[in-house]
């Protein structure tokens, strides 16, 4: 426990003091950041604010944990160094999207496919890693598994290595695009992911408190090193606080692609490593709203040769449309994720009260 609340306190101090000089440095060397045409028009006073807070992000976190360990003199963990892999990994390919944005001067950077295929090999490399034989622990437990899962992993749902693999890649793309959908306003992301990410440091915590040490059973959880998870998640979490601070409206830094992709695959590691796949559909509940609002918005747009469900996606951009003021969206928003956290972790605990 101590080691999760210095990881945390660590992290947070870091990211508060830190992104204070890195706004200086970026405004200085001209990071900022380019709005696209086609939003809201409201946001064009936002063009110039630095950009690529999310390097803070990934730095605080990381260095909160190992200084964690460090002065708790405790080894990291395979899945701890995976999960890191997985956050550092997509976190550079989001700098590369946002340096090319800035340094051409314009709001693309990675072309889709090119960002989609540095997502791909990071995903697939986490993959094939957090399933390989190697990396098994005393007990044979691997730091992911075969195992579709919701709360704990589904016997009777065991899918093949190639499948699995597939799998893991859907949920890191698919949640890391779910979390810069989701980043359009001040705070929004951010306010968000501190209440995701803290949720899943609870989990992690009572998976801990309640490991299965040799033999598994209903009672318990049959997971790899769940306290070491922990201390990534509370890192995690102030990291974000600390952003949060100069990320609120008015914004005086945005996360960019760094900070959303590096998130949302952290979101995705989590449910992987903690046996959890289908809970970051509740628990990240939010972010799958967004992306859902621009499928059903591209999907009718097709469709219908033109017509629109929406006034414009992601959902949060419709709500301003109608005259919302973005603090008012923004709030409201954090109060639909603080309840889709709330139903999360209430399912997961009320499963294991169940089993006793």
């Amino acid at each position: 426990m101590r080691a999760i609340l210095l990881g945390g306190g660590i992290a947070l101090l870091i990211s508060l003091l830190g992104t204070r000089v890195v706004i200086n440095l970026f405004t200085q060397w001209g990071y900022g950041q380019e709005i696209r045409d086609d939003g809201p028009t409201s946001h064009h006073t936002k063009r110039g604010t630095p950009t690529m807070g999310g390097v803070v992000i990934i730095l605080a976190a990381v260095i909160g944990y190992f200084a964690a360990k460090l002065i708790t003199l405790t080894t990291p963990s395979a899945s701890a160094l995976l999960l890191l892999f997985l956050f550092v990994g997509m976190g550079l390919v989001g700098f590369l999207d946002d340096f090319i944005k800035i340094s051409k001067q314009r709001s693309l950077g990675l072309r889709s496919k090119a960002k989609m295929a540095g997502q791909t090999v990071i995903a697939l490399v986490f993959g094939w890693l957090a399933l390989s034989s190697w990396l098994e622990d005393e007990h044979g437990r691997t730091p992911a598994s075969e195992k579709v899962s919701f709360l704990r992993e589904l016997d009777w749902f065991v899918l093949p290595t190639i499948l699995a693999i597939l799998l893991i890649w859907l949920f890191v793309a698919g949640f890391s695009n779910a979390v810069n959908l989701t980043d359009g306003l001040d705070g929004l992301a951010a306010g968000a992911s501190v209440m995701v990410f803290g949720a899943y440091t609870l989990v992690n915590i009572w998976q801990n408190n309640q490991f299965c040490q040799e033999d598994p059973s209903a009672t318990c959880y049959n997971v790899r090193d769940p306290l070491d998870l922990a201390i990534i998640g509370a890192a995690i979490t102030g990291a974000c606080f600390g952003f949060l601070w100069w990320n609120a409206s008015p914004a005086k830094i945005f996360m960019g692609d760094t900070g959303s992709l590096a998130l949302g695959s952290a979101l995705a590691g989590f449910a992987i490593l903690t046996r959890t796949e289908l809970l970051l559909v509740v628990l990240g509940g939010l972010f799958v709203l967004e992306t859902v609002s621009v499928m059903m918005q591209v999907g009718f747009f097709k469709l219908t040769k033109g017509r629109r469900i929406f006034r414009m996606a992601p959902i949060h951009h419709h709500f301003e449309m109608l005259g919302w003021e973005q603090v008012t969206v923004v709030i409201r928003f954090w109060i639909i994720t603080g309840l889709f956290v709330a139903t999360g972790l209430g399912i997961f605990y009320a499963e294991w009260v169940s089993r006793l």
